[in-house]
Parts: C-alpha cells; structure tokens; sequence
C-alpha cells in the first residue's frame, strides 16, 4: 500500500442499523474503510456481517445511519447502482451463471460499463462492434488474472469448485471495482486452494488497486492476510484493529469462545 493512501477513507459508515421485525442484526456501526488496504470482517455466525454487505451494497436499505463511498450517499442506491459507482462483490453461496462459459459469466459484469445504446445492439453499428472487440479482450485479460486464462470456454458449472470461487471473483473485477467485497470467498477450500486465493487478494489489491473487504471465517486466511479487521457480535462492532490487536482483545476471545482459556483462543483465532 502506498504511503499516500493511509489516511484517505473510501467507505465511511456511521450509526448504522437494520431491523428486521423485532431482531435488530446491525445495531449502530460505525466502519471507515481505508484505500488501499485489505480489510476483514469477522464474528460468531449470526454476528450481522453478511447483512453489513448487504447494506453496502444496496441488497438492503439501513433503518438508520448513513454510508457514503467516495463521497457518495449509498443509502437507498439499488444494487446496480452501486456496482456502477465503484463496488462489487462477491456471495456466501456461489452465483454464476452455471450453463454459461467462464467468458460469459465475466461479459455479464461489464455491462454496467458498455457505452452503447439500443439502436447501436440493434443494427450492430461500428460503435457496438468495438465495444463488443474491446469487452471480449478485457475479459479474457480478467480471467488471465485470476488464473483461468486457459478455461475462457469452460461452462461454469464444470468448472471445479475452486476455479468457480475464481470466476466469481473474475466477474466481480470486470466491472472495474474502487472496492471489492468477498463473502466468504475461501469457504469448502483446501489449505493449498486458501494459500492461491490468498495470493490472489493480494494481487487485487496490488496489481489492480483494488481496494478489498473480506467476510472470513478461516482465520488463518484472515490473521494472515488482513491489515485491519473489524469483529461484530450480535450485531455490534466489539473490536477493531491489527491482527494482533484483535487476537488479544478479551471481548473477541468470549465472543468466539465463551470464557474459554486464552490457548483455545489462539487456536480459534489463527495463532
């Protein structure tokens, strides 16, 4: 991360809520994102962090609070047009276009960026055919990066498990994302297919300046890779900080454990 981006906020939170019925799964965060970073957020199931996306990313509309990206009001936005601002992301549960090729399903999140019209598609105008040129080169770029560049006609759902985690991600960064979120991105992987994804965020970040937002349960995917974490408990923002200083915090180790000893912790916790 350069130096110059230590301080810039890219995503600003404030007092955010969401109820649902008589259950409230976000009660009053408040969460800056830094540009440049990789982040996480972690807790106990059922700690709000999914319902946290989705209010970042227009699934859901806050009862309360308010959350601004880039300087831009959120609240309220549809998920399109989100996307079109600057965020993707990703899901807990795999949702690609399972009879569609890999090059496909990347195609699909560019729309947002085509600069064409009905009548240009229509009547295959010299505007829509170079649009359509430049698309095709970009994603196959995309799934080069995330290392798919030899699967671009593979159908989506052939592809094994982790190449689909892949392709995901792919199609997320076609739209060319200020800031990507990934819900649990390395969930059913094996210890090597963590170690590659792990490397591939890095990658994102690095290669792409693409700012990344993590909901983990590996631990040690998150301990290893993130630069700050932020911890939910029922809903509530309980801790925020390094790695270490999560790990160490006594309100994490009850909230993953109970009033275990500190040795379980560190386990849990990916010491």
């Amino acid at each position: 991360m350069s130096s110059n981006n230590v301080d810039e906020i890219l995503l600003h939170a404030r007092g955010v809520v969401k109820r649902f019925g008589g259950l409230t799964a976000v009660q009053k965060v408040d969460y800056d994102i830094v540009k440049g970073r990789i982040n996480a957020i972690i807790g106990p199931n059922g700690a709000g962090k999914t319902t946290f996306f989705n209010l970042m990313t227009g699934i859901y509309k806050a009862d309360e609070g308010t959350i601004t990206f880039a300087g831009q009001n959120l609240i309220g936005r549809r998920p399109d047009e989100v996307n079109g601002i600057g965020i993707s992301r990703t899901f807990q549960n795999i949702r690609l276009f399972g009879n569609m090729t890999a090059i496909e399903n990347v195609l699909v999140g560019m729309h947002k960026r085509l600069n064409i019209n009905l009548v240009d598609a229509l009547f295959h105008l010299p505007r829509f055919n170079e649009q359509e040129h430049k698309s095709y080169e970009k994603a196959i770029d995309v799934l080069e990066f995330v290392g798919l560049g030899g699967k671009l006609n593979e159908i989506a759902r052939n592809l094994p498990y982790g190449d689909q985690r892949r392709l995901e991600i792919a199609r997320a960064l076609a739209s060319d994302p200020k800031l990507i979120l990934l819900d649990e991105p390395t969930a059913g992987m094996n210890p090597q297919e963590s170690a590659d994804a792990m490397n591939l965020f890095r990658k994102i970040r690095d290669q792409r300046g693409t700012t990344v937002l993590l909901i983990e349960h590996d631990m040690k995917v998150v301990m290893g890779i993130s630069e700050r974490i932020a911890v939910l408990d029922y809903g509530q923002k309980i801790a925020e900080g390094s790695p270490d200083e999560v790990r160490k915090n006594p309100r994490v180790v009850e909230a993953y454990l109970g009033r275990s000893g500190t040795e379980g912790a560190n386990e849990a916790l990916g010491a």
